[in-house]
């Protein structure tokens, strides 16, 4: 049976609660800092049919505690309901990808042995993204989540060591151990110049970095064509401190349609006219390339 800490347990549901008025829907947490609640389905034989072939996952429809981050709640009587059920809980979790933040965790890792800070600040100058002042939570192992925002319409998945190593992304189905929590390895807490913030809109240059790669499997245009000549024009638009943005957009976007060899030309002409030199222009349609999974 788990030990109960009372007051790590009730300091864990007043941040949980604080954590859920400002709109981030939080589950509690053991010490291991899986959920606490286990599924109530862990022996259920129900779900699988005469088949002998699995049913669909139950995602709390049941109406039982135990569905991980299914059960997160900004609701306060439920949150209350959620720690009652389990007194041993010393920690919560805050679901990622739900409105209205639709929180993306950017895990920088240190038990690795690699530099994931040093990591991210490479990926960010190759990709020309900033990133920017948002909520930091420092962990027991000396590592940092970052907290940033997406688009409504865009699921970024969980992945691990795939943007670099070191670096784990929590997304649409995932949490973040929140800043109060108590683990078995130590003190979560926000960093103190970021803990008044508000998590930041995920540059568009990395947000493109942590969606699945495109599909290649349509077929391949025999020319540019009016597509083309709008990713031009989107290049010849740019004002100072967006050229590089702008190509960078507009090679993607040509890659992942298959015009981008066809639309080279045109692009480091278009970039040239906005005051880039060929080789800023060529090197940034490269990355691109790169990043579509293409080669020009």
């Amino acid at each position: 049976m788990a030990t109960i800490d009372r007051q790590a347990t009730t300091l864990a549901l007043a941040h949980a609660l604080s954590a859920a008025e400002r709109g981030l829907a939080v589950i509690p947490l053991s010490r291991t800092k899986l959920p606490a609640l286990r599924s109530p389905h862990r022996d259920d034989t129900d779900l699988v049919g005469a088949t002998g072939t699995a049913g669909p996952p139950c995602h709390g429809e049941c109406g039982l505690f135990g569905h991980g981050v299914y059960d997160a709640s900004t609701d306060p009587a439920r949150i209350r309901e959620l720690f009652a059920a389990a007194p041993w809980a010393t920690g919560y979790g805050i679901a990622c990808g739900l409105p209205p933040h639709h929180l993306i965790g950017v895990d920088l890792d240190t038990k690795s042995g690699t530099d994931s800070s040093s990591a991210l600040r490479e990926l960010a100058l190759r990709h020309l993204f900033t990133i920017p002042e948002t909520v930091v939570v420092l962990t027991p192992s000396g590592g940092r989540h970052l907290w940033l925002t997406g688009p409504p319409d865009v699921i970024v998945p969980n992945s691990a060591g795939r943007l670099a190593p070191g670096i784990d992304i929590r997304g649409a189905g995932g949490y973040l151990v929140g800043p109060g929590s108590r683990t078995e390895h130590g003190f979560y807490g926000a960093a103190p110049a970021t803990a008044h913030l508000a998590p930041a809109p995920c540059p568009p240059s990395l947000l493109r970095l942590l969606l699945p790669p495109p599909r290649t499997d349509h077929p391949t245009p025999t020319s540019t064509g009016q597509h083309g000549q709008g990713l031009v024009q989107f290049v010849l638009a740019a004002h100072e401190g967006q050229r590089n943005t702008r190509l960078f957009w507009a090679a993607c976007r040509a890659y992942e349609n298959d015009i981008g060899p066809a639309l080279v030309e045109p692009l480091v002409e278009a970039a040239l006219g906005t005051g880039l030199s060929e080789r800023e222009a060529r090197a940034t349609i490269a990355s691109a390339a790169r990043m579509t999974g293409r080669r020009g």
